[in-house]
């Protein structure tokens, strides 16, 4: 069975607001008994979220869009083995995680994780009013996400699918192929790594002579999802 070719842009703009459960299930279905239509229907809905994972697993924006063309091409293939007791996009970012560490292995150097860090970032809108307002929304996006590709990745990917992404516990772990109780031990550690970043860029001291910072566990979550 033939797949599309050219599955998905990942850079189209589509919306990111998944489908509900039972219409992406009934879409599944359709597209394990060979409905090409129905798989690119899954495609656009789970194009952008995919893209804006694996971005932060990538060393170039040209990267991302190879683990996320490939992921689809992957999915495609293994349609078949999906099991109909997951969510499709958990799965989904399972496969494209796989492929973008791979390609990130495949290109590993020093250069490469100085180019992780210093890659430019995507424009981020701010529709709220205010000058001010959106330059400094805008310098926190920017400390957060450089601050997110510092963490190992490991904590990287686990902060990214659970705060960023709005991913459960369980899908999360699912995603990553661990045990709820080591996804949680990941996100209390890679929390704890960008509070600490974030604390001592902003204000030059240690988090943990701050007290009102020391229950700010959710810092990734602002501005980020």
């Amino acid at each position: 069975m033939k797949g599309p070719e050219n599955p998905t842009n990942p850079r189209t703009g589509m919306s990111r607001e998944a489908l509900p459960p039972s219409e992406e299930q009934a879409l599944v279905v359709r597209a394990q008994a060979g409905d090409r239509g129905a798989f690119e229907a899954l495609v656009r809905d789970n194009a952008d979220r995919l893209y804006a994972v694996v971005l932060r697993f990538s060393v170039t924006e040209s990267d991302a869009e190879e683990a996320t063309q490939e992921a689809f091409v992957r999915a495609w293939r293994g349609l078949a083995r999906f099991r109909s007791d997951a969510r499709f996009f958990t799965w989904l970012y399972r496969i494209g995680v796989n492929e973008a560490k791979r390609i990130a292995e495949r290109r590993a150097s020093a250069d490469s994780v100085s180019s992780l860090e210093e890659r430019p970032l995507d424009d981020i809108s701010d529709s709220r009013p205010g000058p001010a307002s959106r330059v400094q929304q805008s310098e926190l996006r920017v400390l957060l996400e450089h601050a997110i590709r510092r963490l190992p990745a490991k904590y990287r990917a686990a902060v990214v699918l659970r705060d960023i992404e709005g991913l459960s516990t369980a899908e999360a772990a699912n995603v990553l192929g661990l045990r709820e109780a080591a996804l949680k031990s990941r996100l209390h550690r890679g929390r704890m790594a960008l509070r600490r970043d974030v604390a001592q860029y902003v204000l030059g001291e240690d988090v943990e002579t701050l007290p009102a910072a020391r229950d700010a566990g959710r810092l990734t979550e602002l501005e980020l999802s």
